[in-house]
């Protein structure tokens, strides 16, 4: 059954990105969400993958630290530095077109005109840590989340005549 939750949930997102793809956004509008995507990205890219590294990293070292000397452990989590910040990097270069695809150009540019101001400067550093921080409260959640649904999902599987 949590493969049938799994899949569902895979089938969701993928819906809705290749109904997003077949959108082609206005040039304009492309071009408003290339400077929003370039503000927001710097400094969002490197407090996502310090967030990321800082909730899975700890996961991985405890399953390793017994396995393999320091040096190692220290070349392992280079890497995984590296390809989380990679990661982000390479998703982030999507960005503009999901911007333009969901707003239009003056969406897009009233949008950029709050980053400039001082509230919307701090939202910019601020907002990728309480992201992180709402991913963190979220996580130790999941588990608990995937197990009610997958139950709720079989009892109206068996209550339709159908078996897992």
């Amino acid at each position: 059954m949590k493969r049938l939750v799994a899949l569902a949930l895979v089938c969701a997102c993928l819906a809705g990105s290749a109904a997003g793809a077949e959108d082609a956004p206005a040039p304009e509008a492309l071009q408003a969400a290339k400077e929003l995507s370039a503000m927001v990205s710097g400094d969002a890219i490197a407090q996502m993958s310090a967030a990321m590294t800082a909730q899975i990293w700890p996961n991985i070292e405890n399953s390793l630290s017994a396995k393999v000397d320091a040096a190692t452990l220290a070349e392992l989590r280079g890497e995984f530095e590296h390809s989380v910040a990679t990661f982000a990097n390479e998703t982030m270069q999507h960005a503009p077109g999901v911007y333009a695809r969901n707003f239009t150009a003056p969406e897009l540019r009233e949008i950029v005109a709050f980053y400039r101001t001082p509230t919307g400067t701090k939202a910019l550093h601020v907002m990728p840590k309480v992201m992180g921080e709402v991913m963190a409260e979220m996580a130790p959640r999941v588990q608990a989340f995937q197990q009610d649904l997958d139950t709720k999902l079989v009892a109206i599987l068996q209550k339709h005549g159908y078996k897992n």
